[in-house]
């Protein structure tokens, strides 16, 4: 504070309210008595003016309002000043009636001195922000380009806001379909009607473009508004999500196009946030596959509720890399730790929970691209997915640890790809591992998340960059889809929630048809289907046309949050365990269409695809009942 009193903006700012002090205090005087102060009081009122003024600024002084800048003058600033004359008036009054002189005060000069005091200090202040506001940019906002919002809600409030100050946009009208908002002003801007007049309120104001800021509502309803506003050949724009407004990693004017996941967007995740608070604060905790989509996106939820240290382990040294320099550069209080490492590597599992002491385990390492493991890395598939989640979940086992959390796939639920059923297995191995007492193993199952690398929005977005075309394997494929924050949210909360062996489902919603999300994305690039062709060219290896959440044996219980169930699936023993991880670790070598048609005496939902055929049976030891 001393070094901005020497500032000489802020000792302008003090001289101007010592004399806004010494003004509101003469002008109470006059008011009193009616602008002909009598002589005696008018000696009184100069006997005591300095001291008044002394006293108001000293306490201006410790609230603090000098460090802010008059040309952001806001409501906070006035709150301040408020309090700041209150109490100056408070000590006021103490002191004339605890120093014993013969000078009266008036007591209206008492109540009316801080009521003209905040009038001008509050006033001034922000009489000087409009002015300098105009002086930047009153001659520059016509020229911008005239926008509509829709939405009259917080989001539309705080961006009609900050595009006041706007060169590139000029907000001339905001429409909303709550009726109470009809005809009210935001900042100077009407709410001139519902979204459903957006046609002829855009023709007759002349504008082309439109912001939909809605973030909070439903999605369906912010679906609806988005392609109501393309059908009328408007240039569509958004905020940002809600999720990212309230983390404060962007603002509400950071305005961008509409994109295809806005179109395929969720409501927002309820979290219990004092439960994750108990499970994740202060506590050691360990994410491994840190650097692929859902593990980097657990690992930025994860710190929002500061871990004593946060160990991130992959086998991806980029990738690793690519994580530190993002958290690295938020300045967390957690301990960040990273590690490459192989999950299959006994050795350094063992050493790595040894030495750090995880209460919590996040395992997403896997292969999850499924034609990738369909041919030529069917082993590899399973050793990675199976063995590896084996060999990390004993040590979590044999260490304390309190929870082992595995992300699974629809794709394990009647797998008819080898990297279903690998999670299946993997899946089957945690509940095998699963005891009355020790670790408790939780495993949440969930479709595709959109943005990942394994999605096919990226694929699509750098098709219709080269002009197309863009190639879906069927017509009728269709899947399910997620955005990365609201999976990784609700892992942690099913993490959360497990007690050991649950397999938990998480709401999907409703299954989206691949040749409409094509659509979608081309119309939303500002191209037609006659510009970017659709080229359909069959089904990969181990696709399926439309994915499954539960096995026909499968039944769901529901759970306290409306997003999860668990499914009532088949479990495994620890005997069963020990001959998979057998039959697993004897399989390298083996022809891969041999290993499939062994793999579905494993997992009984599986139906292999299996080119040529190979007359084989899986072997009379390898038959175990599953109980």
């Amino acid at each position: 504070m001393k070094k901005s009193m020497t500032n000489p903006r802020t000792l302008l700012a003090v001289f101007h309210d010592i004399i806004a002090a010494a003004g509101a205090w003469i002008f109470a005087y006059l008011l009193r008595f009616n602008l002909s102060i009598p002589p005696e009081f008018a000696l009184e009122m100069l006997a005591t003016v300095g001291w008044v003024v002394l006293l108001q600024v000293t306490v201006f002084v410790s609230f603090g309002l000098y460090r802010g800048v008059w040309r952001f003058a806001s409501v906070n600033d006035l709150k301040r000043i408020f309090l700041a004359v209150s109490f100056a008036s408070v000590l006021l009054a103490a002191f004339f009636f605890m120093v014993k002189t013969n000078i009266v005060i008036p007591r209206s000069v008492l109540v009316l001195d801080p009521l003209l005091l905040i009038l001008a200090m509050g006033g001034s202040r922000f009489a000087y922000r409009a002015w300098k506001e105009h002086v930047l940019y009153g001659t520059t906002l016509k020229q911008g380009e005239p926008v509509i919002v829709l939405g009259a809600g917080d989001a539309a409030i705080a961006l009609v806001k900050d595009l006041a100050r706007s060169t590139q946009w000029r907000v001339v009208a905001l429409l909303d379909d709550d009726v109470t908002m009809l005809g009210r002003e935001v900042f100077g801007v009407k709410v001139r009607g519902n979204i459903q007049q957006l046609a002829s309120i855009c023709s007759h104001l002349s504008v082309n473009y439109v912001i939909v800021a809605m973030p909070s509502v439903h999605h369906q309803k912010r679906r609806e508004a988005i392609e109501f506003a393309n059908a009328l050949g408007l240039e569509v724009m958004t905020v940002p999500a809600i999720d990212d407004l309230m983390s404060g990693k962007v603002s509400v004017s950071q305005i961008r196009k509409v994109d295809v996941e806005d179109l395929l967007g969720r409501d927002s995740v309820k979290l219990d946030s004092s439960g994750l608070q108990m499970l994740i604060d202060q506590k050691v905790v360990m994410v491994s596959g840190a650097g692929g989509s859902i593990g980097s996106e657990l690992c930025r939820q994860i710190v929002k509720y500061q871990p004593s240290t946060l160990i991130c382990l992959d086998i991806s040294e980029f990738s690793l890399y690519q994580l530190e320099q993002e958290l690295s550069a938020l300045n967390l209080p957690t301990r960040l730790i990273y590690l490459t490492g192989d999950v299959k590597n006994h050795t350094r599992m063992h050493h790595v929970l040894a030495q750090h002491q995880p209460s919590v385990v996040f395992h997403a390492a896997a292969y999850k691209h499924v034609p990738m493991m369909e041919n030529g890395n069917v082993w590899e598939a399973l050793s990675n997915n199976v063995i590896g989640t084996y060999t990390i979940a004993q040590a979590c086992k044999d260490h304390g640890v309190s929870k082992f959390v595995l992300i699974s796939t629809d794709k394990a639920v009647n797998p008819t790809n080898v990297m279903g059923a690998s999670k299946r297995l993997a899946e089957m191995v945690c509940q095998g591992l699963q005891s009355e007492a020790g670790t408790r193993f939780v495993i949440v199952r969930f479709g595709n998340v959109l943005g990942s690398s394994g999605s096919v929005i990226p694929k699509f977005r750098e098709q219709i960059a080269k002009g197309g075309p863009i190639t879906i394997t069927h017509p009728e494929i269709t899947r399910y889809f997620m955005s990365i924050p609201e999976a990784a949210q609700l892992v942690m909360q099913a993490g959360l929630m497990g007690k050991g062996g649950e397999i938990f489902v998480l709401d999907m919603g409703e299954p989206v048809k691949i040749t409409d999300l094509a659509l979608d994305m081309i119309r939303l690039s500002g191209f037609s289907a006659d510009e970017i062709k659709i080229e359909y060219v069959g089904l990969r290896p181990g696709e399926k046309l439309y994915e499954e959440l539960l096995a026909d044996d499968e039944h769901t219980m529901p759970t306290p949050h409306e997003k999860l169930r668990i499914a009532q699936a088949r479990a495994a023993n620890m005997g069963w365990v020990n001959s998979l991880l057998i039959w697993v670790e004897g399989l390298h070598g083996t022809h891969e269409a041999q290993i499939k048609l062994e793999l579905s005496g494993w997992v009984e939902e599986y139906s292999p695809q299996i080119a040529g055929g190979v007359d084989a049976q899986m072997p009379a030891s390898k038959q175990v009942t599953v109980h």
